[in-house]
């Protein structure tokens, strides 16, 4: 029901419309009008889903008032009425929609706003973003004239999308089929193949009539499932062209889609072949009964089977609609043909037929021949292994799903009652013959039984016939052996040879078509780059000539070889793979749970589809079992081939969806296991901003936490919260694309606050998710601390303290040359837009070369004027010369290396760790992790101790039974006794040099000064805190004595952090202390940890 403010909305006595939105047009810029008029406004509903323009606006208007509203709507566009209405005002006026009656942008549910790009069923509309309707409205807004309605609407098309909804528009004239002459016709053709007319009566034989109903209906059940399987598959969204592949690529992604969509293609380009040499095959056995043989029967098969291939050829080349004709053509011949065969069984049989086996329908004949009666060698499963093959073709529809003018109905109704239909056939045709024909006869007319004879007591010896010498000696006629047997229980016996010809070339023309339009499909998808040049289409249907070109190769191929027994088991073995996957696709769908997997087709069930694809497996075997290994060996090799490529396609698959559910299912399940001491690995916050702004803070880290630990890159907006939200949220999918290609796996988070340090508090707080949760902060060091603003310093020493004060431990890593790259960065992307733009000149260049025909400078500036190139240009050479006026220094190409340094190989060296404090043992635990990695694992592990001067060895031989009890291996330990020594005089003036702009010197000066100054700037270093902390001071120039003494050569130093008391030691003396102790020395790991235990030597 609509709503609206006015109070006479219900006054209507008509019946309301069935649309949900009442939606009507305000024009701000005449109030006064709108008030005049306001007794009785205008009501106007949008249908939510219309397909035309016209429909866009419906007019709900009271009696009386028609004429007021008649010139409003014209071919569907809003238009200028006579009373004071203006949709369009460029100053005053903005137009706007009433939805529920109030003033909004908000859009109402259209399909248009959820179509793909460049969508074949009519174009995609932006809706309204949330900024757009969160944000302060702006007023006086100009409104382009004729989109008013996706102004209301937030309608609007970028540019590219109004190209690619053009191109659909052009190709609008493609032939499009229905669900019978797309889905049931071909199905149909290619599930009824030779097999009905010269293998079944065979089958029937040896399997009788019982077991033969059985194998039809077990066929029939691996393709009903099959078919509900691809029917809730094409039934759960827009179903593009490629068939099988499309279906399995979207379900389970392009490692199987890939691997399948090959073979699939390459099984229907052979079975092309295939079906050739059997029309040729048929031919030639009626050249040879004529005596007509053109050279020899392999050499007439190759020449007919050449010659066929060429015609099919060209009737699919000659499009869609000329090859759906002559399928309907030959669908028409082989239901003739196939009626002509139950007109036969009732025309009474002569003494010729009689003699062949054919006694009509007898009681007699169908109990003798209802039990199974398998010559030697054969079985059960032989018989079904040669049977299933023409049970398949129940693809040939979805085969051209791009061709259909609605898959998602056409290829569930076509596929399934195609499948019915042939079933009956088959079922018909086995049990009247199993009732007509006897399995054994002699042919001779003279076999009858003479009184006085003894009867053998077989169905022909009660109808007059002894043939009982067929089972001492072979016999030509009968069910057992003679594969003519329709064509002589037939009205008319040629009409079985048409039906025979039409089964085999209607399938391939099915597969002929079949195999390019997957191909194309596949090559599109450009999961093998190197078939990229077979993607492009022609013509309005977009046909994929050079795929039919390759199938005829391919085809052609085959015919010449001529023989194909070794071959087709392998070629029946890809389809049934195809149908096994297609099972498991609806399979894993459901079993993922996704909410996008909602098929309104609903007759299927997950756990039959699981059945499926089990019992196509099991048939692949039954059929052949070496052709069954080679299928999937070459499966396999193609899955771990697109696997290793990696295609950039995201199609929202179910192993998407079931990888999603496994995650969740896990961290959940790992929220009900405590925490234990031998199971922690480091779980790093890495502030690192943009992850490519400091890729060496970023290498270390991910040196130590890869496979083993969370890795979290964070980035903090500080700023206006609108401006920082939106370039957070505009670099988020840029930043995590930039980690997966890099190979880093790490995490990619942002937050947007007002400053640095609450950021990274709520960083340090919200950060993971149960137990996959930060219990390491990484952050790099400040080495410009000494020209930074004192808010700076409190935020970078503030966040330590906050790390702290959450337990988290804190690694600081300080190399050389500092860690921000992004200068660097900014100067590349320059460099690349110029070339870019150099490369765009020249091309321009050219193509005017091309054009004038050598007009030269001339016709130069005359195409430069027409592309308004010349501005441009001006602002490239200011750019060119700012770059070249940089000195190569500049780019800091030491910066640059020092960036990559942790990506490189580290040789032969030392990581020396100075465990000074016990802090759990993160400061151990780290490096070793470090010795296990590839670039690491030629570095031996050094550690260095604190201990009393009268105790180094005893401390030594403790510190290494602690190691071994940890199973950590190390080169070499070290027992430091004169650390609390004084500094020399030299190191103590460089620290006091450092501090001296942040003292206060309150001691100097009298109280009431002191006390002035400690009040104005509270962030200095009194006199007091340095002579209370003085000895620290000390231990940490010392500390950096002892590195350059011991560790000047070592690859990594792993060092302990010093903790700052709260409230003791001020933030600049803390950095002083960083700085003194880390000063001149490789790269240094500063590390605490939380002070719980990460190391254990219990089992």
């Amino acid at each position: 029901m609509s709503l609206n403010n006015s109070s006479n909305v219900f006054l209507d006595s008509a019946p309301s419309n069935t649309n949900r939105f009442q939606v009507n047009v305000i024009n701000e810029g005449h109030e006064s009008s709108a008030a005049a008029d306001n007794s009785d406004p205008p009501h106007y509903e949008e249908t939510s889903f219309g397909d035309e323009a016209q429909t866009r606006f419906r007019i709900s208007f009271r009696p009386g008032k028609q004429e007021c509203y008649d010139n409003f709507l014209q071919n569907g566009e809003t238009t200028k009425t006579d009373a004071s209405f203006h949709v369009y005002d460029s100053h005053t006026n903005t137009y706007y929609l009433q939805t529920f009656g109030h003033n909004t942008m908000d859009a109402v549910p259209k399909i248009e706003y959820y179509r793909n790009t460049g969508s074949l069923s009519g174009p995609k509309a932006n809706r309204p973003s949330i900024l757009e309707i969160h944000e302060q409205l702006a007023k006086n807004v100009a409104v382009a004239p004729g989109s008013t309605d996706r102004v209301a609407n937030g309608d609007g098309m970028p540019g590219d999308e109004q190209a690619e909804n053009k191109e659909e528009e052009d190709k609008s004239g493609a032939v499009k089929f229905g669900w019978v002459k797309g889905v049931l016709v071909r199905c149909m053709l290619n599930i009824w193949g030779v097999m009905l007319f010269i293998r079944l009566s065979w089958i029937v034989g040896e399997a009788g009539i019982g077991l033969g109903v059985v194998i039809i209906l077990l066929s029939t059940m691996v393709t009903s499932i099959t078919g509900l399987s691809t029917s809730a598959i094409a039934t759960n969204g827009f179903v593009r062209g490629g068939g099988a592949y499309y279906l399995i690529s979207r379900s389970l992604g392009p490692e199987f889609g890939g691997s399948i969509g090959l073979i699939f293609a390459f099984a229907n380009a052979v079975a092309v072949a295939m079906y050739v040499v059997g029309f040729a095959e048929t031919v030639v056995d009626l050249l040879k009964e004529s005596d007509s043989m053109m050279v020899d029967p392999t050499n007439d098969i190759r020449i007919i089977g050449s010659i066929t291939v060429v015609i099919l050829l060209g009737i699919s080349v000659a499009g869609m609609e000329w090859e759906a004709k002559a399928q309907v053509i030959l669908l028409i011949i082989l239901l003739i043909a196939i009626a002509n065969f139950f007109i036969g069984t009732v025309i009474p049989s002569n003494n010729e037929k009689k003699s062949r086996g054919f006694f009509n329908y007898q009681a007699s004949i169908f109990a003798e021949n209802f039990g199974p009666s398998f010559t030697k060698g054969e079985g059960f499963f032989s018989v079904f292994a040669i049977f299933f093959p023409a049970a398949t073709g129940i693809l040939a529809g979805a085969n051209i799903s791009g061709d259909l003018e609605d898959p998602q109905d056409a290829i569930p109704r076509g596929t399934m009652l195609a499948i019915f239909i042939t079933t009956v056939a088959y079922i018909g045709v086995a049990i009247c013959v199993g009732a007509c024909v006897v399995r054994d006869a002699t042919g001779n007319m003279n076999d009858t039984i003479i009184s006085g004879m003894n009867c053998n007591g077989s169905a022909a010896c009660g109808l007059g016939y002894d043939f009982s010498r067929c089972q001492h000696e072979p016999c030509q006629y009968g069910l057992m052996n003679n594969f003519q047997v329709m064509s002589m229980v037939s009205g008319f016996g040629p009409l079985i040879t048409a039906g025979i010809f039409s089964a085999t070339l209607s399938s391939a023309l099915a597969s002929l078509v079949s195999a390019p339009k997957v191909f194309q499909a596949l090559c599109k998808d450009n999961i093998y780059k190197a078939l990229q040049f077979f993607a492009k289409g022609y013509g309005k249907n977009n046909e994929p000539l050079r795929g039919y070109v390759l199938t005829f190769v391919i085809a052609m191929a085959f015919i010449l070889i001529a023989e194909l027994n070794t071959i087709a088991p392998i070629i029946s073995n890809f389809f049934l793979a195809s149908y096994a996957l297609i099972n498991f696709s609806c399979f894993h769908a459901s079993y993922a749970k996704s909410p996008g997997w909602r098929p309104a087709y609903g007759i299927y069930n997950m756990w039959v589809s699981l059945f499926g694809a089990v019992l196509c497996c099991a048939v692949m075997f039954v059929i052949n079992w070496w052709a069954a290994v080679i299928t999937y060996i070459i499966e396999f090799f193609l899955y771990i081939y697109v696997t290793y490529k990696k295609p950039d396609v995201n199609w929202g698959s179910s192993t998407q969806a079931l990888s999603y559910v496994s995650a969740l299912d896990n961290a959940l399940e790992l929220t009900t296991v405590e925490d234990h001491v031998k199971n922690f690995r480091p779980q790093c916050i890495v502030l690192t901003g943009g992850p490519m702004t400091r890729p060496a803070l970023l290498d270390i880290t991910h040196a130590f936490t890869k496979n083993s630990g969370l890795c979290i890159c964070c980035e903090v907006f500080v700023g206006p919260r609108k401006l920082c939200v939106k370039e957070m949220n505009s670099g988020m999918a840029k930043k995590q694309a930039w980690l997966i290609k890099n190979k880093i796996k790490a995490f990619y988070a942002a937050v947007a606050a007002d400053c640095f340090r609450d950021g990274v508090r709520s960083l340090l707080q919200a950060s993971g998710l149960g137990r996959m949760k930060p219990n390491t902060l990484v952050i790099g060091y400040k080495r410009n601390w000494r020209k930074a603003q004192l808010t700076e310093i409190e935020n970078y020493v503030g966040i330590i303290h906050d790390a702290f004060d959450f337990e988290i431990g804190v690694v600081i890593v300080r190399i050389s040359q500092g860690f921000d790259i992004s200068q660097v960065l900014q100067v590349q992307d320059e460099l690349e837009k110029l070339e870019q733009e150099r490369l765009a000149l020249e091309a321009t260049i050219k193509d005017n070369e091309s054009e004038e025909g050598g007009g030269g400078i001339r016709g130069l500036f005359k195409k430069a004027g027409k592309l308004n190139i010349t501005k441009p240009t001006s602002k490239k050479d200011s750019s060119i010369n700012t770059v070249q006026s940089m000195h190569v220094g500049e780019f800091n190409q030491k910066l640059v290396e020092a960036s990559t340094q942790f990506k490189k190989k580290q040789g032969k060296g030392t990581i020396d760790v100075w465990w000074l404090f016990d802090d759990g043992g993160l400061t151990l635990l780290i490096p070793y992790i470090l010795t296990l990695r590839k670039k690491w694992k030629d570095c031996k592990l050094r550690i260095y101790v604190g201990g009393k001067v009268n105790r180094i060895e005893e401390e030594k031989i403790a510190m290494a039974s602690l190691l071994s009890k940890f199973r950590i291996k190390f080169a070499e330990i070290h027992v430091i006794g004169d650390i609390n020594m004084k500094p020399n005089k030299e190191s103590w003036k460089v620290f006091e040099e450092m501090i001296e702009p942040y003292r206060l010197h309150e001691s100097c000066k009298d109280l009431t000064t002191a006390e002035k100054l400690k009040r104005e700037t509270p962030w200095k270093i009194t006199d007091a805190e340095l002579e209370a902390i003085k000895e620290k001071s000390y231990r940490q120039v010392r500390l950096n004595e002892l590195l350059q003494e011991h560790s000047r050569a070592a690859n990594l130093i792993v060092l302990s952090l010093p903790v700052a008391r709260k409230g003791s030691i001020s933030d600049w003396l803390y950095m002083a202390w960083l700085e003194i102790l880390t000063k001149n020395l490789p790269p240094v790991l500063l590390v605490r940890g939380n002070h719980k235990n990460v190391l254990t030597f219990y089992s």
